[in-house]
């Protein structure tokens, strides 16, 4: 089973901050998406997108303090099976992303939070 590294999200206590910094920093594009505070930066990479966001709780009582990653897969079933058959587990159930896909996010055998999503086959990256 193969993965592709396919998206990362900052997560920020202050979303405009944060916007400043990486467009001053890096000349990324922010386009809104989605709810309230979250954009996505298509600029990032060939075939990357990126996302800047709230930070959040993946995992109740652990603030994420780090950039997401979150890597393509060709079935998400099987990678869900494979995590937890490694000594993982999954700590967000598939959430559907309508137009995108469906994500999981999991924590490895280190303590680490990766996402995992199976794309649409019509999802087109930039």
């Amino acid at each position: 089973m193969s993965a592709t590294l396919r998206h990362f999200a900052i997560n920020a206590d202050d979303v405009g901050r944060a916007r400043t910094f990486y467009e001053s920093v890096f000349g990324w594009r922010f386009d809104p998406w989605g709810p309230p505070g979250f954009y996505q930066i298509k600029n990032a990479g060939q075939g990357l997108l990126g996302a800047l966001q709230e930070r959040r709780e993946l995992v109740p009582g652990v603030r994420v303090a780090a950039y997401e990653t979150s890597m393509g897969v060709d079935d998400l079933r099987a990678t869900m099976a494979a995590v937890e058959a490694g000594g993982g587990r999954i700590v967000m159930q598939p959430y559907r992303i309508e137009g995108v896909g469906e994500l999981i996010y999991f924590e490895d055998t280190e303590g680490n939070l990766v996402g995992a999503m199976q794309y649409d086959p019509a999802f087109q990256f930039p």
